[in-house]
Formats: structure tokens, C-alpha cells, sequence
């Protein structure tokens, strides 16, 4: 697999694994969760995304890390060069609503934990999962430099963040601030300003749900209910033989040098189809036919 060297991360795949959909609702049986997280590592993927609040309502926090860890023990080798990345920050209450605790003795509390779970001394890239309105940014970021310098985690990161933020953690984590995890997809490019910052600043960008807007449902052309989609997609899908899914995470590729599509999956097809795109090479016809190219430099650093 194609991989991308990106500051304080190092090298890792173009393309991580977010694997929350082992554990939420719909999730799969513990076989075929280790099984997908095998599938992933197979395939080349070295950054595998998870956190303490990915469990379905009136579970115990922490089911997807354990189950990652367990799937690290399971596979030998390929697991030692893995980086796996948690956040803190959001917990779910029994009804399955997400809510968002940013105190910093939670977080601090939370990265132990995590680190126990995933039985390791330190956190590989820990990330706070959402700002909480209700404590200062500056205090919730401080908690992630605090465990930096405890060495309860190596690197930092920030999620669901703004430009000003983004700026505010750097100032706060220096060169321990390595990445910056919102949603962004074909279909939801909100965070356009955040993309080009990070490219300046030379973060990483890992966009969650990266393939929102990509139906799933006519990978096989034309179907029950009518003709296969024509979005731009699907036709450069069609024109190469391949997924729209792939061409959405090639594409993404394409927007930044610093841009690493984390696409979940709860399937050992699925996440082979999405580790493939990061060798998929998509041409000047293929890009003509996509939304346009992001400027990079119009947000200065």
C-alpha cells in the first residue's frame, strides 16, 4: 500500500481503518470484528482509529478498544507497526445519545484507561474527541500536554475542531499536535477551511465518515430499483472497474499531502476495498469529473 510520511506521525498508510462500526449498534459478532481488523492489517493499513466511547447504548465504555487490542494480539507480527490512535472526551448514555465531557480530570482519567484497555504504557496518538462547551478549550487541550509530559500518551490530536481551535492547540501542544479528525466526505465539505490549514501547517486531516454521500447500495450496476447511479463518482467507478468507495478515498487523497481517509468498516470485504484505494490512480479525466481540487494555500499559516 501506498503510504504518506507526515510530520510526528512518521510513515503510515494513505488510507487507516476507523473502526467504531465493531462496536456500536449493528455491530458484528466478535469473529468477524477481529476478522475485518485482521483484513485491515493484511492489506497495509498501519493507523487504526478508535475510542473509549465507541459501545452501543448501556454498554461499558472501552468494548472497541479491547476488541482492537485483542485483534492486535490475535496477528502477529504486522501488529507492532501499527499506530493506533484513540480519542476522549464523549461518553453515551443508555438511550444511545452521544454527550461530551472535556473536564480535564476526565480526560486525564479517560487516557489511563485507555491505555490500560489497549495494554500499552503510552498512548500511540490520543485525540480529544469533541470540544465541550462547557470547559475552556485551552483547559481540555492543557489535559492532552499534561499527559504528554506525564508520557501517558506520545502524540496529540483534536476532533469536530474549528480553524481558531486548531490554532489554540498548536499554541498549547507545539509539535505534539499532529492531526485534526473532522468529518468531511464528498458529500459534507464544511471543514474545507480546517483541510487547508492543516495542509499549511503540515498537520495531519482524517476525515471521518469519508465516504458519506456514496450510496452502497449499486456497487453492482443497475438493480432492483432502477439504473446504477450516474453521480461523477460512480461513472469514473464504472470507467476504472473499481468501487465509487475507492474513487471517494482516492479522490480525498488527491485534495492534500496531509490527508488520511479513516473509513470505518464492519466487514473484511469492505476494508480490503477501502485499503485499495490508496493505489488507485485517478487521471486528468477522472479528476475533471470530480468536485474541484481544494486551494491550499489560501489559508495562510
Amino acid at each position: 500500500m501506498r503510504t504518506l510520511t507526515l510530520p510526528g506521525l512518521g510513515t503510515v498508510s494513505a488510507i487507516g481503518y476507523g473502526a467504531m462500526p465493531l462496536s456500536i449498534e449493528g455491530r458484528p459478532d466478535a469473529e468477524r470484528a477481529v476478522a475485518t481488523v485482521h483484513a485491515a492489517l493484511d492489506a497495509g493499513i498501519t493507523l487504526v482509529d478508535t475510542a473509549d466511547s465507541y459501545y452501543a447504548p448501556g454498554g461499558e465504555p472501552g468494548h472497541n478498544e479491547l476488541l482492537i487490542a485483542r485483534a492486535l494480539r490475535g496477528h502477529g507480527g504486522a501488529a507492532d507497526e501499527v499506530l493506533v490512535a484513540t480519542k476522549g472526551g464523549r461518553a453515551r448514555t443508555g438511550d444511545g445519545d452521544w454527550t461530551v465531557d472535556g473536564d480535564p480530570r476526565h480526560l486525564r482519567a479517560a487516557a489511563e484507561a485507555s491505555a490500560r484497555r489497549l495494554g500499552v504504557e503510552a498512548i500511540g496518538l490520543y485525540q480529544l474527541h469533541k470540544p465541550d462547551p462547557d470547559v475552556p478549550f485551552a483547559e481540555s487541550v492543557g489535559a492532552l500536554r499534561e499527559l504528554a509530559d506525564r508520557g501517558t500518551i506520545r502524540l496529540a490530536g483534536v476532533s469536530n475542531v474549528s480553524v481558531e481551535q486548531i490554532r489554540e492547540a498548536r499554541e498549547i501542544l507545539g509539535d505534539r499536535l499532529v492531526s485534526v479528525q473532522n468529518r468531511y466526505s464528498p458529500a459534507v465539505r464544511g471543514s474545507d477551511p480546517q483541510l487547508r490549514l492543516c495542509a499549511s501547517l503540515g498537520l495531519a486531516f482524517l476525515p471521518w465518515s469519508p465516504l458519506g454521500g456514496i450510496s452502497r447500495s449499486s456497487l453492482d450496476g443497475p438493480g432492483a430499483d432502477g439504473p446504477a447511479p450516474t453521480t461523477p463518482f460512480h461513472e469514473v467507478a464504472r470507467r476504472h472497474g473499481t468501487s465509487p468507495q475507492q474513487v471517494a478515498l482516492a479522490w480525498l487523497l488527491t485534495l492534500s499531502p496531509t490527508v488520511l481517509p479513516i473509513p470505518g468498516a464492519s466487514r473484511p470485504a469492505s476494508v480490503r476495498d477501502s485499503a485499495a484505494a490508496a493505489d488507485l490512480v485517478l487521471d486528468a479525466e477522472d479528476l475533471a469529473r470530480l468536485p474541484l481540487p481544494l486551494p491550499l494555500a489560501a489559508e495562510p499559516v
